[in-house]
């Protein structure tokens, strides 16, 4: 009887223990290595709405920072894979990417990360990544603001250093051949119709005038302007952005059609020749993309769908998972 007894309780022991682990690498989000859309759901269940609400506070008081949360995930994952490392400061130790040349004085929406980071760590502390936020905080503006809705699985880490000289090299410019931003793009693991869709994400948006000028009055050495682009455009870009160095950091919208809701009107003004950036522009002149241009110009939900599948393999470029990296207390510095 005794014996039975014994056996029983080490057959409950063994079934409470294993219960338990199961449990634990279920909520536990440092114990596994694969991302995951219900990564949080035990240790952190209301992180989505945090974000949401996040990202909604600063639409409503900033119309332009959609775009720019948007283009924060794009740059931190072109650079060395989304791991949160374009949030990082300048420390003694490294020179990281905020002061790179595409980055400085351009980039925007650190803020919103930060505070939407800090309500983050008052509900579940040392528990979600700045990496995640990020990569929610794009999809939740993007969706605001009129866009399509994608999967976003969960449980990256962050990068704990940076540096400045990986974004010089990998983020693709608009003053260079699409070849240069194909090659950037492939190097990702990303395709040429990625390439494509992904580029649809500046329906919402600006640029400064240093982007596009050489188009308004010197295109390509010619001392002329662009002859492609449509003369409404030019006569008004030449007036915001005038043929003078202080006018570099002037705005104009990417899509001046519909500048603040996330449409198909990207590609329609590319085959009307208002594309503004000569990247951009380029798109609809090359034989291997011009085809898609088209495409998504009269299929919105073409686009909204591919732009979907896009935004899930490019948030997943380079993750950091499992051990790898950690969970910043603060996204602008390492622990």
């Amino acid at each position: 009887m005794a014996y039975r007894l014994v056996t029983y309780f080490t057959f409950f022991f063994l079934c409470l223990l294993v219960t338990t682990l199961v449990s634990f690498v279920h909520t536990f989000p440092y114990s596994r290595n694969q991302l995951d859309i219900n990564f949080y759901d035990g240790s952190c269940p209301n992180l989505v709405m945090t974000v949401r609400y996040g990202v909604w506070s600063a639409i409503r008081n900033d119309n332009r920072i959609a775009a720019s949360l948007l283009r924060l995930h794009f740059h931190d994952c072109i650079v060395n894979g989304c791991d949160a490392s374009v949030l990082l400061d300048d420390t003694p130790f490294f020179t990281g990417e905020k002061n790179a040349p595409a980055n400085r004085n351009s980039l925007r929406g650190f803020e919103v990360i930060d505070n939407i980071k800090e309500q983050v760590e008052r509900l579940c502390p040392w528990t979600v990544s700045c990496a995640d936020i990020l990569a929610l905080a794009a999809r939740e503006a993007v969706g605001l603001v009129g866009g399509p809705h994608w999967p976003v699985a969960l449980g990256r880490r962050d990068a704990i250093t940076t540096t400045q000289m990986a974004a010089n090299q990998q983020i693709p410019s608009p003053l260079e051949p699409l070849d240069n931003i194909i090659a950037k793009f492939t190097s990702k693991g990303l395709d040429l119709n990625d390439v494509v869709v992904l580029s649809g994400g500046h329906t919402i948006g600006f640029a400064q005038c240093f982007t596009f000028k050489g188009r308004l009055f010197d295109f390509q050495g010619s001392g002329k302007p662009d002859p492609v682009l449509d003369s409404l455009l030019l006569s008004k870009l030449q007036t915001m952005c005038p043929n003078k160095d202080i006018s570099n950091s002037n705005l104009a919208p990417l899509d001046a059609t519909s500048t603040f809701m996330f449409d198909n009107e990207y590609y329609r003004n590319l085959v009307g020749n208002s594309g503004l950036l000569d990247s951009d522009q380029a798109l609809i002149k090359d034989p291997r993309t011009a085809s898609k241009v088209y495409y998504y110009s009269t299929n919105r939900f073409s686009f909204y769908n591919d732009f979907a599948s896009s935004m899930v393999k490019l948030s997943s470029v380079g993750v950091l998972t499992g051990l790898n990296g950690q969970i910043r207390n603060k996204c602008g510095s390492v622990n």
